[in-house]
């Protein structure tokens, strides 16, 4: 590991235990900068409820960190907007958000489109499918970007147990992501969690990265966030377990390939590979491949767009 990274895991590697709230909430009245947590869901009924409740309880009701909750629908078929509505969440379907630019289908896409639907200084990303969920990931993850000004981004980093089997989850994570930052952006080798869906940046940061549509987001972010604000302004905080619903091997290779494909325009743009992943499947008369396209779209910096703009004049 670089001695640049054994620094910095020493200096912005923190618990969610070194900020107390009240601590973290002194820090938000004398900075006076406001908190939006948003919530990408796609099919989540069983959990996004008790997620929205649990923040609106700890951090609205209890303790007023949380200035709003949105939750990004992006066409789902079950009843994910009702339950979250009724939890207390502002729900907006992706499709009614920026509509002169046709919606495609992904995480990214979902988070680009946030920030013009939500109104915080910091703005934080929870993935709506945790159960057990704690309010501990988002007080542990803005905390530092209230009580420190030279923070700009920082992950959460959490246990992923996978089953019974503590600490085996984040498959993709141990397989393509760790070894690319490893091999090509050594700086970002103390991320625990390169991929995990709960981290919270400054709307200022947020405003000028392009996002990947899809599940390569949160690899691109931090690849363009270091080189943009530098490895001192990226923190990580330990916020216990993760608990949430696992995809099959197959979901998971799609979602390998995609974030791959991400690493690969960062580091050689222009030039372009099939961007497609055969797979297959067994059917009656033995092995059928499956081919899938790999999200190669990315939305510019939302600091581009006219409706963006016009709306930060007003």
């Amino acid at each position: 590991m670089l001695e640049e990274v054994e620094r910095w895991l020493a200096a912005r590697s923190w618990s969610v235990t070194d900020r107390p709230l009240h601590r973290i909430m002194a820090a938000k009245r004398a900075t006076n900068q406001s908190v939006s947590v948003v919530l990408p869901a796609l099919n989540e009924e069983a959990t996004v409820g008790d997620i929205v409740a649990v923040i609106r309880h700890d951090l609205m009701h209890q303790v007023p960190l949380v200035d709003e909750i949105v939750v990004v629908d992006s066409g789902s078929t079950d009843r994910t907007a009702e339950v979250a509505a009724a939890a207390g969440a502002r729900v907006v379907h992706r499709d009614a958000i920026l509509p002169r630019i046709p919606a495609v289908p992904g995480k990214g896409e979902v988070l680009w489109r946030s920030l013009l639907v939500t109104t915080g200084d910091i703005v934080c990303f929870i993935d709506a499918d945790l159960r057990e969920f704690s309010s501990d990931f988002v007080s542990g993850i803005v905390g530092p970007l209230l009580t420190d000004p030279g923070v700009d981004l920082v992950k959460g980093m959490y246990d992923r147990p996978l089953g019974g089997a503590a600490g085996q989850g984040g498959r993709v994570t141990e397989l393509m992501a760790r070894p690319l930052l490893n091999m090509h952006w050594p700086q970002l080798a103390g991320f625990v969690q390169p991929l995990g869906g709960e981290y919270a940046a400054r709307r200022s940061l947020l405003e000028q990265l392009p996002f990947p549509v899809g599940y390569g987001v949160e690899l691109g972010m931090l690849v363009d966030a270091l080189h943009l604000v530098g490895l001192d302004a990226l923190a990580q905080v330990d916020v216990g377990v993760r608990k949430h619903r696992h995809q099959d091997g197959q979901a998971l290779g799609r979602m390998a390939a995609t974030i791959y494909r991400t690493a690969q325009l960062r580091l050689a743009r222009g030039h372009m590979i099939r961007p497609a992943l055969t797979q297959f499947e067994r059917s009656a008369d033995g092995f059928a491949p499956r081919t899938y396209s790999v999200d190669t779209e990315e939305r510019p910096p939302m600091a581009e767009i006219t409706e963006y703009a016009t709306r930060k004049v007003a």
